[in-house]
């Protein structure tokens, strides 16, 4: 124990893959035992977030499981810098021709889920008492990802109270998406490339489609996880602007 926590406190990054390996090992077992093994993504991201939570509680810190020395390295590995790693990668296993064949389809879905996302949220902080359209639109971001969230509330000056909120919806929508997509997607024909597209379209969600995909057909990931990065960059270009105006002269 001494020879690990040594390590993982020298070498960040390298404790951050062993908890993580463990988390997913955890996870995936007990989804095969539950006889739902197409689950473990969605349970390892419920069990980071209660562990994330015991380490915030344990350190009255504000970065969870990685404000404790030997776990660290987990703010670099979930930090900006790798997930934006991982988008670039993710893209690299799309064929050119299977991203065409989304075309109208891909963009419509894509221009319906921000827009339909973003009406459910200020919808819901309304009925939650909530009056300025700042923080209306705010949450609204929220609700599309857990990104738009906190750059509309930084470009309208919100406070940082009403941002968490915008993160807690978009985290709320990634496990939701995460866990019901391998149950619907027969159902809902994602089991191609373009349905996977417009999927991601409608969704939005990077992570919650990634790991919804990856729970149905790892093969489809990257054409998910394509369309729902294009969602994330035009939420955060659409949101703090055409968004919030229409907001703003509605409320």
């Amino acid at each position: 124990m001494k020879i690990f926590v040594s390590m993982a406190t020298s070498y960040g990054l390298v404790g951050a893959f062993i908890l993580v390996a463990i988390i997913m090992w955890v996870s995936y077992t007990f989804a095969g035992l539950i006889k739902q093994k197409r689950m473990g993504s969605a349970i390892a991201i419920m069990v980071a977030l209660v562990v994330a939570f015991i380490g915030g509680k344990i350190t009255g810190g504000e970065k969870g499981i990685s404000d404790i020395a030997m776990f660290g390295g987990v703010g670099l590995l979930g930090g900006g810098m790798m997930r934006d790693y991982t988008i670039v990668s993710t893209a690299y296993g799309v064929k050119v021709e299977n991203l065409k064949k989304a075309g109208l389809a891909g963009t419509v879905a894509l221009l319906f889920g921000i827009v339909f996302s973003f009406v459910i949220g200020v919808a819901v902080a309304w009925l939650m008492g909530y009056r300025d359209p700042a923080e209306l639109a705010t949450i609204g971001g929220g609700v599309e990802t857990f990104v738009v969230g906190p750059v509309t509330g930084a470009a309208l000056g919100v406070s940082s109270d009403v941002i968490a909120l915008s993160i807690a919806a978009g985290v709320v929508k990634s496990v939701v998406a995460m866990i019901l997509t391998p149950l619907v997607a027969d159902k809902l024909k994602i089991n191609n490339p373009t349905g996977a597209m417009i999927f991601g379209g409608l969704i939005g969600s990077t992570s919650g489609v990634a790991g919804g995909l990856a729970a149905t057909d790892a093969s489809l990931v990257p054409y998910g996880a394509m369309v729902a990065t294009f969602y994330t960059g035009l939420g955060c270009l659409l949101t703090p602007t055409v968004l919030s105006l229409v907001t703003n002269m509605i409320f």
